[in-house]
């Protein structure tokens, strides 16, 4: 027996060793044949305009010379939505047609510097949906979704806040509990001053006098209400909910100094945007007297801005827009940039972004060790009619889907049905889709 198994190994090892051999010579033909494909050409880009939630979207295809390959970038500025479109038909199609689709880093920095004037949002959000889709041609074409091609998941979802807002605190609170029933651990809080226009949050019906026709804002006012309204969220929410706040640019400086000292005892997770970009120098005052959490960065399009607020550690969370920014290849550059210095990500991520934009923001929240928060948002039939395939939305958590690329396909038939101006009435009707203005009670304007 012992001679028969001994034989029978003999016969097996190189019968086994000549089936692994053939196995890897199969494995570098493969290979072989794969490097020797040509690498895919872009034949077509175009900008895809709808509005299926009333918000206007830009979403850019790109098309590529292989059968079936293409992808999807989100290029939504939707208070100048009219303007990207030609950017990208007029400007950048010429620019990319007959240029290979697999060299996005090249192709990023060739956009960026042809136009010589660098930077603005209209540009930036052409670029970025130029770049969404090339790293969506690129994920399917590898077979993997786009986190994937970042290293991978470094968590399973990303965790989400919530808005909740109202004219008064209790219809604050209340919404605050809906939203914590839900599965929400993250709460972002606003509130409204009787009779102006708060951020994020109703007026009220009470009369303000002025000496104007304008909506009314008064820094005062509503840092008095914002206050109180963290106190008694405290109270009746409890500790354990996380508290965010946006100021949105809407007081001076100085104020922005005493608001962030008098919110200190309130232990929020973060407050947002506490002075606008024209005035980031001030963080270096904030951040020497008081330990509230900041969080800004939603209208940075410009490295410029961002630096200083990163590298001298002057805030605790980037909020860029990433499509703003010029898409996912800066924005991970700015999030390796952030896990070097002690900030953590928190893209913005509101309802005009396309559905393409928030999967980005997920692929980053997914595969970034310095993850911090991610805005919620939820997508409703209209716009799930157009847009197949987005993130989902569970237990406060948003989940990438696992389809190659974004996982994301677009019915360009739905998206005809909700042309821009779709839903839009007042202001923004007027206003083609933009925002008109805020002042105080004498006229002087408010940033917003």
């Amino acid at each position: 027996m012992k001679r028969r198994e001994a034989f029978r190994l003999a016969v097996a090892a190189p019968t086994a060793g000549l089936l692994a051999a053939r196995a890897a010579e199969a494995d570098a033909r493969a290979a072989r044949a794969l490097v020797g494909l040509p690498s895919p050409k872009i034949v077509d880009v175009k900008a895809i305009a709808t509005a299926p939630s009333g918000l206007r979207l830009v979403v850019v295809k790109l098309t590529t010379d292989q059968d079936g390959l293409y992808g999807y970038g989100c290029a939504t500025f939707t208070q100048r939505a009219d303007l990207v479109v030609p950017a990208v038909d007029r400007y950048l199609k010429p620019f990319l047609v007959g240029k290979p689709a697999d060299r996005i880093e090249d192709t990023w920095q060739a956009l960026y510097a042809s136009s010589y004037w660098r930077n603005g949002p209209v540009l930036n959000n052409a670029i970025s949906g130029v770049d969404m889709a090339l790293w969506d041609v690129k994920g399917r074409q590898a077979g993997l979704p786009v986190y994937q091609l970042l290293g991978g998941k470094a968590r399973e979802a990303a965790d989400c806040y919530a808005h909740a807002s109202g004219s008064e605190i209790p219809e604050v609170l209340d919404s605050a509990r809906a939203l914590l029933a839900r599965g929400f651990r993250h709460v972002r809080v606003q509130i409204g001053v009787p009779g102006m226009a708060g951020y994020g949050s109703g007026r009220g019906a009470a009369p303000v006098s002025a000496l104007h026709g304008a909506p009314v804002f008064e820094p005062r006012a509503y840092m008095r209400r914002a206050l109180q309204l963290f106190e008694a969220a405290r109270k009746q929410l409890g500790d354990e909910v996380e508290l965010l706040h946006d100021v949105h640019e809407r007081v001076s400086p100085t104020q922005a100094l005493g608001f962030c000292k008098d919110a200190e005892p309130f232990r929020l997770f973060f407050l947002e945007d506490p002075v606008a970009p024209e005035d980031i120098a001030w963080f270096r005052l904030i951040r020497q007297q008081c330990a509230t959490p900041l969080a800004m960065g939603e209208l940075f399009n410009s490295p410029h801005e961002w630096m200083p607020l990163v590298t001298e550690r002057l805030i605790d969370y980037i909020r860029v827009h990433v499509s703003q920014a010029g898409g996912l290849t800066p924005c991970r550059k700015l999030a390796a940039l952030g896990e070097l210095h002690g900030v953590k990500t928190a893209w913005h991520g509101p309802g005009d972004v396309s559905p393409v934009g928030h999967a980005c923001n997920v692929a980053l929240d997914l595969a970034c060790a310095n993850f911090g928060i991610q805005e919620a948002v939820s997508f409703g039939d209209a716009t799930r009619e157009v847009f197949s395939g987005c993130p989902e939305l569970r237990d406060g958590y948003l989940y990438a889907n696992e389809a190659p690329g974004w996982g994301i396909e677009l019915d360009e038939r739905a998206a005809a049905k909700y042309p821009f101006g779709h839903g839009e009435r007042g202001e923004r009707e007027r206003l083609n889709g933009g925002w008109g203005e805020i002042r105080r009670r004498d006229g002087t304007l408010i940033k917003q």
